[in-house]
């Protein structure tokens, strides 16, 4: 947090995350999340009731102590706000670094981005990249380490990971149509329960059975289909998406900006900043005319 008791910690991470991305060879354009569709309003306030009820038991865990429940708690409570988000884009702005504004969902946006060849791949945690129709989803791209599992007291290695979507199908022997109707199936941000019953397993039996959604015996469904999957079908297909009237390319960082609104606007240490802004600079000058982001390459 700054003096004023705002919270940084979504600068801190964009300031000093993208500058790793670039010296690793990496141009990142950062898409920001539009107006949800209607259908996703259960799961929006599904995520409300979580993080209320997150937040209650992180004030629990501060009064006896326990830090490790305190840690959990405050990762499920974490907020991007329209102050954060606007703030971001401002810094990026400044750093030179590309930015998209979605006109809807920032998945969708991404994945089309990555369809019509501007990127390498759409990088995200979320699997809906590839029922957006994105080519390439790289997942854990900022991560790096050990994590430790939800509720277990036991830690996994977490590298870098890159799905292609053609030979993800191909190994499945089903189409992105019968990926989306599998993911409705077992449940998506549009119908978030799905069918109960109909786990990842079993849907994907159903569908390599009976092609699509409408065509499966009433028989074999636990119990009827009560939402509209053609609806969620279409949004998967035809999302709302924008192609950006200006390139998506890097520009001149601007360091008098970055220090006014990190240092003194934001309270970040001065010295620190102004070396991470030389290494910012470096790397802009060592990629300046790539046309591809071909640094991905080696993650893999």
């Amino acid at each position: 947090m700054n003096r004023q008791g705002k919270v940084t910690s979504h600068l801190n991470g964009v300031f000093y995350r993208t500058v790793n991305l670039l010296e690793e060879g990496i141009i990142p354009i950062y898409v920001f999340d539009g107006k949800p569709p209607e259908l996703k309003a259960q799961e929006l306030e599904n995520r409300r009731k979580m993080k209320e009820e997150a937040e209650k038991k992180l004030e629990k865990a501060k009064e006896s102590g326990k830090v490790e429940e305190m840690r959990k708690y405050s990762q499920m409570t974490s907020r991007l706000t329209t102050d954060m988000a606007k703030e971001s884009k401002e810094l990026l702005e400044y750093m030179g670094v590309p930015t998209v504004q979605a006109p809807s969902e920032g998945e969708a946006e991404a994945a089309y981005l990555n369809a019509k060849g501007i990127t390498y791949a759409s990088a995200s945690q979320d699997y809906d990249s590839l029922l957006f129709g994105a080519e390439k989803l790289i997942r854990n791209l900022t991560i790096s380490g050990k994590r430790k599992l939800p509720n277990k007291d036991v830690y996994v290695e977490v590298k870098p990971e890159l799905i292609e979507t053609a030979s993800l199908l191909k190994k499945l022997e089903i189409t992105r149509e019968q990926l989306i109707d599998i993911a409705i199936l077992v449940g998506t941000d549009y119908n978030p329960d799905g069918v109960r019953g109909i786990g990842p397993k079993k849907a994907y039996k159903l569908i390599k059975t009976y092609k699509k959604i409408e065509n499966i015996d009433k028989r074999e469904l636990p119990e009827p289909i009560y939402f509209d999957y053609e609806k969620i079908r279409e949004l998967f297909l035809k999302p709302q998406v924008t192609l950006p009237s200006t390139p998506l390319e890097l520009s001149d960082p601007d360091p008098s900006k970055i220090i006014q609104f990190l240092v003194n606007e934001n309270d970040f240490n001065e010295e620190r900043v102004r070396g991470t802004i030389e290494r910012l600079q470096k790397a802009m000058k060592e990629i300046k005319d790539i046309k591809r982001q071909t640094g991905l390459d080696q993650w893999f």
